[in-house]
């Protein structure tokens, strides 16, 4: 027998084991990256969700035709079932002016006829409420234009204002 090749077993990875495991790898990588990519969508789905997303147009944009029709378009704002929304509001105020609504002395009733307590706000903002006046199914929605100051209510969280349950000129 030559000594170089004893008949004790060699320790270590073969050539042809690594190329049996690039297919896997390969399948690992493309699966990463679709996770990656999927919760990202899903983050974005959130802040979608938001007030600040929601309502808030501060300072006001500057449409100067069928502001209500723009906005609520460029915001992908309608119902669940994909219908119009009835009415809508945006709040031309500093996002941290209505962040401290939650702090506000005024505590009322919130809507239907729930337990939990809403905030109003202690100082009149400047709204736009978007009332629609024609289309059912989005994006085909026409909305009127009403420039209002009033007050808004709010329901909240830890983290500040989650909801805004209606307005009151």
């Amino acid at each position: 027998m030559l000594p170089g090749r004893a008949t004790a077993k060699r320790k270590g990875i073969r050539a042809k084991d690594v190329k049996d495991l690039l297919p896997l790898m390969l399948l690992m990588v493309i699966i990463f990256l679709l996770l990656l990519f999927w919760e990202n969508e899903l983050n974005e789905e959130v802040v979608a969700m938001t007030i600040e997303h929601l309502h808030v147009d501060y300072p006001q944009s500057d449409v100067p035709v069928r502001y209500c029709n723009h906005m609520i378009l460029e915001r992908v704002i309608k119902e669940p079932n994909n219908t119009c929304k009835k009415e809508h509001v945006f709040i031309h105020e500093r996002p941290r002016n209505i962040n401290s609504v939650c702090n506000s002395r005024r505590k009322v009733a919130c809507q239907n006829h729930s337990t939990t307590l809403c905030f109003q706000s202690e100082n009149k903002f400047k709204m736009t409420v978007c009332k629609l006046t024609e289309g059912t199914r989005y994006p085909a929605c026409s909305y009127h234009i009403s420039p209002i100051e009033g007050f808004i209510v709010v329901t909240c969280d830890g983290m500040g204002p989650v909801k805004i349950q209606r307005y009151v000129e």
